[in-house]
């Protein structure tokens, strides 16, 4: 046997049909990737607040690690990733929630970015991604077909299948390692904390880690 974490599934929920389907066309997507005909993405958020989680730790028998918790629960820090395996990750943070209008910020500057790349290499940039009402909404819908025309392209997971998504990996190892067992005063040394993880694991890993910056109209 071997000590490993218990996580929360939805696997009872997933349509095996769909899931087949879609598991085709991502493995398709991953060779196109590998031998360079595209770019190829995986976008995710999660959350991280004041009083970070405890874990299980080595400690002398008779004794008990205690984190006493700050006086502030404070606010929850968000972050949205784009992860290019072994290559970069592109992260954004906020405190609170990301919204459509954040969302479309990080998006806009991807799609950019897709431009350049498609009018210097023919490839586009297939960001792949769940079903999220972010990501679905009206107002992002509106822009699928100007960032299509920039080489800009999402791929959609099938619904709770978030194993096929590789950044989640990356949160639960950041969380694990980086910021295990912390409590934070304030929401900004929570955040510099995540900086550091996020550097720290990129460094490790061997890629580079880029934070996207929003404009001050969005900022919280």
């Amino acid at each position: 046997m071997i000590w490993k974490r218990t996580r929360h599934s939805h696997r009872g929920k997933q349509d095996p049909v769909e899931k087949a389907t879609k598991l085709a066309d991502l493995d398709m997507l991953q060779w196109s990737a590998a031998i360079g005909e595209i770019d190829l993405y995986y976008l995710d958020e999660s959350g991280f607040c004041l009083w970070m989680p405890v874990e299980y730790s080595y400690f002398f028998r008779g004794e008990q690690k205690r984190l006493e918790q700050t006086k502030r629960r404070g606010k929850r820090i968000s972050i949205l990733g784009l992860l290019q395996p072994l290559v970069n990750f592109v992260y954004g943070l906020v405190v609170g929630s990301f919204d459509g209008d954040r969302y479309i910020t990080m998006m806009e500057e991807q799609a950019r970015q897709a431009k350049q790349q498609l009018d210097k290499t023919g490839r586009i940039r297939v960001i792949v991604q769940d079903n999220g009402p972010v990501h679905t909404s009206k107002k992002v819908k509106a822009k699928w077909a100007e960032w299509e025309a920039q080489g800009l392209y999402f791929f959609f997971l099938p619904k709770y299948c978030s194993e096929l998504n590789p950044i989640e990996t990356e949160w639960h190892q950041l969380k694990t390692h980086e910021l295990n067992g912390q409590m934070f005063d304030y929401e900004l040394d929570l955040a510099y904390a995540v900086i550091e993880g996020v550097e720290t694991r990129a460094e490790a890993g061997g890629y580079e880690a880029e934070r996207f910056r929003f404009p001050s109209q969005l900022a919280t």
